[in-house]
């Protein structure tokens, strides 16, 4: 069922968007204090309206971080957390001076599992002191940007996403001992929003690998005008993290992009993510 999102009274915060189309910052809610069912509810609609929400100001613990996200559906634990690691939902990413940052590519977070994530909550614990902003793309408007003829012909495809174009480098294994729990997976290029029943562009150069039925030529050629979309500035924000400052994503209608110009300065974020469903399209 498509669920109405259009800005209605807010009781327990105040969003200030950030642009006409995507991202707002939510002021006067604490995320560390014991949040009703019904302040979840408005975050949650919240998020489905702006497609990213920012939280200022918000010392919590990393268990309040787990418990937050924790009310929104069930966690995920990412392949690349250490196994020894405590509170394994927590995704620790760290860069410094010898350890440059790479998520510098617009994606949207684990398109490579069967069902990926519903959204991302990112928390800032130690930021540079210029640089490291994050930005945010739009994927239902960059659809609705496309030509009529472009839409018609989009909706019809699949795209395989692939684990190992990432973390096979990254995790010292190879795509074989990856594909063993993590299998190719195949989505539709263009998603029915869940909750929305917005249409969303669902592909990305992290995890994308080519377009399912087309020719390598006409596979690239397609995936780059596509990706080409969130690259527009009309589709995005930008937020430029503080200390304490939280973002939560909704993965299933926007990509994000983690600038890499503060090197060799210190960033270091936690995430936590929240699982979701398979993609589906709705014709």
């Amino acid at each position: 069922m498509k669920i109405a999102v259009a800005e209605q009274p807010y009781c327990h915060f105040v969003p200030e968007p950030l642009s006409p189309t995507i991202g707002a910052v939510l002021r006067g809610i604490d995320l560390g204090s014991e949040l009703p069912d019904e302040a979840i509810a408005e975050v949650r609609r919240a998020l489905l309206a702006h497609k990213v929400v920012f939280f200022r100001d918000q010392k919590i613990t990393r268990a309040q971080h787990i418990a937050f996200a924790r009310r929104f559906g069930t966690l995920e634990i990412h392949p690349a957390t250490p196994a020894e690691q405590p509170d394994r939902e927590v995704l620790r990413i760290e860069h410094g001076p010898g350890n440059k940052g790479r998520e510098n590519a617009w994606h949207s977070d684990v398109t490579w599992r069967e069902a990926p994530s519903l959204g991302s909550v990112l928390r800032a614990i130690e930021i540079p002191p210029v640089g490291g902003d994050t930005l945010f793309s739009d994927m239902e408007a960059a659809y609705e940007a496309l030509s009529d003829e472009m839409k018609r012909f989009v909706c019809g495809l699949t795209a395989v996403h692939d684990i190992a174009r990432v973390f096979a480098g990254r995790l010292g294994k190879s795509a074989e001992e990856l594909h063993e729990k993590f299998p190719v997976q195949e989505h539709p290029v263009v998603r029915t929003h869940p909750e929305t029943g917005k249409r969303t562009l669902y592909v990305n150069t992290g995890f994308t690998d080519h377009i399912k039925g087309l020719s390598h030529k006409e596979s690239a050629w397609l995936l780059e005008h596509l990706y080409a979309q969130a690259a527009i500035p009309e589709f995005q924000c930008r937020f430029r993290w503080e200390e304490n400052s939280i973002a939560f994503w909704d993965n299933r209608a926007c990509q994000h992009y983690a600038a890499s110009d503060y090197y060799p300065q210190r960033r270091i974020m936690e995430r936590v993510t929240i699982a979701g469903d398979r993609p589906f399209f709705r014709a």
